[in-house]
């Protein structure tokens, strides 16, 4: 059975925007106790995006920068680092610092880098970036979460109502489930259901089921296995909480419309193509692609658009 892109990068940025204080609560407890939420607190994105911009570094990571409050009344902003990778890089550490240095440059403000390293590979654990001569030295040190040490912890996170010690076994899951997708879609059902058998309320179960569906994707035939159980779950809780089918079907209906332009501009398009754009379950994605569909200038073309994206995500 071939292996399906899950959506690590999109899921982890969307859970800390939905529920950054659950975040901190969960990962940097001690950092959460010395924030005043009542003074609220602010994404950074516009300012991210400008540095990045104007960045050389190379490719991006850097996923997050929120400005807080301190208890002290002090300002202070979060750069929140997501590595979400499969192989060791050597140049993260490297990169930390240099994204650290810039927002301070920048913006003349105190700048605290956190990473949450989802590789899995338990012996890498990159935590300072530091290099001198001639007795001139410059560190930097950042706290990292390695997702990996959850794992035998796993009774803990069941435990847990933090949105995100269900990410964690969703996560953990999808990546001990790449070879065995049978397994994911048994995993997907017994989280999905889980959330129910707790009592969440109607809509953090839906905030987290595209949490869960982002990081858990499975091919169509299993797909629909996993959509069928759900909806025979949900008529005996006697529930409709989970708008699987409807989100799901919303990716199949933009999966079909990018087929069907094609095959109306150009009638003979490859069974190989097609199945690479059903392996595709990122709406935003999609939409990108079937712009590309309705304007590019040739099959070849768009095959190659396609090749270009799988390249780089």
């Amino acid at each position: 059975m071939s292996e399906v892109r899950a959506d690590y990068d999109g899921a982890w940025k969307e859970g800390v925007e939905q529920y950054f204080e659950p975040f901190l609560t969960f990962f940097f407890p001690q950092i959460y106790s010395e924030i005043d939420w009542t003074r609220g607190y602010e994404f950074l994105d516009q300012e991210l995006q400008q540095l990045i911009r104007e960045s050389e570094v190379g490719k991006q990571f850097v996923d997050k920068l929120i400005k807080v409050w301190l208890n002290n009344g002090k300002e202070t902003w979060l750069l929140i680092h997501l590595e979400i990778q499969s192989q060791v890089d050597a140049g993260f550490a490297r990169r930390m610092f240099s994204y650290h240095y810039r927002i301070f440059d920048r913006y003349n403000q105190e700048v605290v880098s956190l990473a949450i390293l989802g590789d899995s590979q338990a012996s890498w654990r990159p935590q300072e970036y530091s290099y001198g001569r001639w007795g001139c030295r410059l560190s930097l040190q950042f706290p990292i979460v390695k997702l990996l040490d959850y794992e035998p912890r796993w009774l803990e996170l069941e435990a847990s109502d933090n949105p995100f010690a269900v990410l964690v076994m969703a996560h953990l899951r999808t990546q001990a489930t790449t070879k065995d997708l049978t397994g994911r879609l048994r995993w997907k059902l017994s989280l999905v259901k889980r959330m129910y058998e707790l009592g969440y309320s109607r809509d953090k179960i839906l905030q987290l089921f595209d949490l869960i569906d982002r990081l858990m994707a499975l091919p169509p035939n299993l797909d629909l296995n996993f959509k069928t159980e759900l909806q025979r779950f949900e008529d005996e809780q006697k529930m409709r909480y989970v708008s699987s089918i409807e989100r799901l079907g919303k990716t199949e209906g933009i999966q079909e419309s990018i087929a069907k332009v094609l095959k109306t501009r150009f009638q003979n398009v490859p069974p190989e193509l097609v199945e690479q754009i059903n392996q595709i379950y990122d709406n935003e994605r999609l939409n990108h692609l079937l712009e590309k569909a309705i304007t590019t200038g040739s099959i070849s073309d768009f095959q190659q658009q396609l090749s270009q994206e799988n390249t780089d995500t």
